[in-house]
């Protein structure tokens, strides 16, 4: 069976989701779990974007081992040189290095001829060819190309030292026919084809990313590209889980193989879920919470007499276990630590005090604690800025009846170390808490999202709150978790005004 390799781009393109904004902590949570989860090449950013982009994507170079490791650069030697800059301390480094080539890309945004692009791409694979070994050259809006411009520019590449060729559906514009057919004509149209790789990268504009992905690997695709819960750019990108998992149920139809480890799916979804704040859909396949659930009477019976009958997948496949509560109040240390490795993270001594803490606190109000509890608290300890000065919550009250409008009283400690309170009145108690921080707070914020979900069932499950909101200028996102919706509200709101101070001290 013919290998597929699988190119990772959730830290890059994945970040790019509207409202995601990962520090460098997240970032290197989800590399190392991404190297558990068997992918082959993980590109970790876009390290001439920002000094923190750069700062991230080095210290996952120099972190990770068992997986290739890549920046994204535009064909600039600058951004060549800021990404040789991250990588060169790599186990496996590699360049991807992209440049459009359809028609509307070339005249309006690069404004120059088919001629220049060739020039500009060759310029560029050569030049990053002196640092990398490994070159992965992308025609951007290839799906758009004229095939045979499109052929003439993947020869040259190849010739420059290229070793993989990806052919991107970048706005998600192509139909699978179309797709395929894009691969297999560059597979009978380019001579020296066979001494690169071919790689597919589709987003999801109209539907099509995983079956455009399919139709590529079905025409000579030996990799592809995509995201964990199929987030990115607009409508997201090809989901890798659900290409993993179709390779593997469908092994009839498709002779190929990936190195992906199934049974991490779920882990390393969830993860991801709960760093980005995207909350996955119930009807996402293979990781969705209705994934596995059937409402039917006659699904039920027949899956009662039967599994097969209704579940193509079974949930073990992908990690999810029926019963997840294994914690509680008489929990140890040691059973804590245990399942803190088992859900995938590594918390240094100070940081696994601090969750057994939170832990301890946690149960003394449930009395079980299930893995999404723990994630909860893990996420929060994993994005704490505590090496900062930062905003803390010293105490809140709010005021509210069916008759009268809502007013809050915070008390909170400044980056200064000073005490001040506030009061605030808004149309419902959470806007009262927001207009009572902003008042507190010096630096100038702006809420643009406000998302509330539960973590788990019952009167006792967690509230989850994601924020993005702006702060003197900057986007950040917040969240915050609490059996109370108000204080998780609270502990979002100041979260995302901290991440932001500690970017600032970063830079």
């Amino acid at each position: 069976m013919t290998q597929i390799k699988i190119f990772d781009t959730t830290l890059r393109d994945g970040e790019q989701s509207p409202g995601v904004n990962l520090n460098q902590l997240e970032k290197l949570e989800l590399a190392k779990q991404l190297e558990r989860f068997g992918i082959d090449v993980m590109e970790a950013g876009f390290p001439a974007s920002s000094q923190g982009d750069f700062d991230a994507v080095k210290k996952i170079a120099e972190t990770v081992k068992n997986v290739s490791v890549t920046g994204l650069a535009r064909a600039v030697k600058s951004d060549i040189d800021a990404c040789w800059k991250a990588l060169k301390n790599a186990q496996d480094p590699r360049l991807h290095v992209f440049i459009a080539t359809s028609p509307i890309h070339m005249e309006y945004k690069l404004q120059k001829t088919p001629e220049e692009v060739i020039e500009t791409a060759v310029e560029m694979v050569k030049y990053g060819k002196q640092f990398f070994d490994h070159v992965e050259w992308s025609a951007e809006d290839a799906s758009r190309t004229d095939l045979d411009f499109l052929a003439k520019i993947v020869e040259k590449v190849i010739d420059a030292g290229a070793t993989v060729i990806n052919l991107p559906d970048t706005v998600g514009y192509t139909m699978p026919r179309e797709y395929g057919a894009m691969f297999r004509y560059m597979k009978e149209n380019v001579p020296n084809i066979d001494k690169a790789d071919l790689s597919c990268h589709c987003h999801d504009d109209l539907g099509m990313a995983l079956a455009n992905s399919l139709a590529a690997v079905e025409n000579g695709a030996t990799q592809v590209e995509g995201t964990i819960n199929g987030i990115g750019e607009r409508a997201g990108n090809a989901s890798l889980e659900e290409l993993a998992v179709a390779l593997k149920i469908r092994n009839d139809y498709y002779p190929y193989h990936t190195n992906l480890v199934l049974n991490e799916i779920k882990r390393t979804s969830d993860m991801v879920s709960k760093f980005t704040g995207m909350t996955i859909p119930g009807n996402k396949a293979v990781v969705g919470r209705n994934a596995f659930a059937h409402e039917s009477g006659i699904h039920q019976d027949g899956v009662l007499k039967n599994a097969e009958t209704y579940e193509i997948i079974t949930p073990e496949l992908v990690g999810v276990h029926s019963n997840n509560l294994v914690l509680g109040k008489h929990s140890g240390r040691h059973a804590f630590t245990d399942k803190i490795k088992q859900l995938g993270y590594q918390l240094s001594e100070d940081k696994l005090k601090e969750a057994f803490k939170a832990f301890k606190l946690l149960t003394d109000r449930k009395k079980e604690v299930t893995d999404d509890d723990l994630f909860a608290i893990l996420t929060d300890i994993q994005t704490d800025t505590s090496n900062v000065k930062r905003y803390m919550l010293e105490d809140f009250k709010v005021q509210y009846g069916s008759s009268e409008k809502p007013s809050a009283t915070v008390t909170l400690t400044t980056p200064d170390d000073e005490k001040v309170k506030d009061t605030k009145t808004g149309q419902g108690s959470v806007e009262a808490l927001y207009n009572t921080l902003d008042e507190l707070i010096k630096e100038e914020t702006h809420l643009t999202d406000f998302q509330l979900n539960s973590i788990g069932q019952g009167r006792d499950a967690l509230a989850e709150v994601h924020v993005s909101l702006t702060v003197d200028g900057e986007t950040v996102s917040g969240r915050g978790s609490a059996q109370d919706v108000l204080e998780a509200a609270v502990q979002a709101y100041l979260n995302g005004v901290n991440r932001a101070i500690y970017q600032k001290k970063a830079v």
